[in-house]
């Protein structure tokens, strides 16, 4: 069975996600973004999923440098549409709920449900979602929820009192799959993830967007952060979706001279 590493614990978005593509996994939890790269060089982990963006917060920023300072490169994608669930001990009802522990995103979440329906439970931040299912299964509290993903439910034997309470139900995770291992037929590929710089003068990014469009390039994503000790200069990352491998090819060789510091930061078959 697929070690992989996940930022978190058992039950969280991120195993969901890692089930979605390999199916049965053994979860490697780690505590940190920066603990999926420490897993995979330490012989930990035979491959990560990482979160990148969310359609309701953004891009996670910092996981885009993650990207582009390590070599391990993405190898695939998984969209997982967030559903928080209220959920306690087996036998319990949610009037009998007085604290729900969770993280603090998905207090967030879910905020106006229980402003709405249990105003008398008080919400407490914690460390992780799937943590706090775990704690009150493990202790045994009564009285105290979580606030966690339907298979923290499972795993940790909890009873879901109030499925999908959170305020927007169009609220998708985006997260890469980063595997040295798994290779990707050229055939199959019809996303990649790019990050490079721009010489700083007027209209170079424009000059590379047409480029792109002539190639019929869809980019999909386009991502801006500054470069440390060169002021007002920025990595751009782009994420790039074609229906030709051929033509993706070609493009990027017809850029090459009007950039900086490319890296292809993964090349892979796109979930949507």
């Amino acid at each position: 069975m697929r070690r992989v590493a996940i930022q978190g614990y058992k039950g969280c978005f991120h195993e969901q996600a890692a089930r979605l593509f390999y199916g049965d996994v053994t979860p490697v939890e780690c505590d940190t973004f920066e603990g999926l790269y420490e897993a995979l060089e330490e012989g930990r982990a035979d491959a990560a999923v990482m979160a990148i963006e969310n359609t309701v917060s953004g891009g996670l920023i910092h996981n885009f440098e993650l990207l582009r300072s390590h070599e391990v490169k993405v190898k695939g994608e998984v969209y997982i549409r967030i559903e928080q669930n209220l959920m306690a001990l087996p036998g319990q009802k949610p009037e009998d709920i007085r604290e729900v522990r969770t993280h603090y995103m998905a207090i967030n979440q879910t905020r106006p449900w229980f402003e709405k329906n249990a105003p008398w439970i008080r919400l407490t931040e914690s460390e992780d979602t799937a943590k706090s299912a775990a704690q009150v299964a493990r202790e045994g509290l009564t009285g105290v929820g979580a606030v966690a993903s339907a298979l923290a439910a499972e795993l940790y034997g909890l009873s879901i009192l109030a499925p999908g309470i959170e305020t927007y139900k169009q609220n998708f995770t985006r997260f890469l799959i980063l595997d040295p291992a798994l290779a990707v037929p050229e055939a199959e590929i019809d996303k990649a993830i790019l990050c490079f710089t721009l010489p700083h003068k007027p209209g170079s990014l424009a000059q590379i967007l047409t480029i792109l469009s002539f190639y019929e390039m869809n980019l999909t994503r386009i991502q801006s952060l500054p470069i440390p000790g060169r002021e007002w200069q920025y990595f751009f990352y782009a994420d790039i979706k074609f229906s030709s491998p051929e033509r993706y090819r070609q493009a990027l060789q017809a850029v090459r001279p009007l950039i900086e510091d490319l890296q292809i930061l993964g090349e892979y078959k796109a979930a949507l």
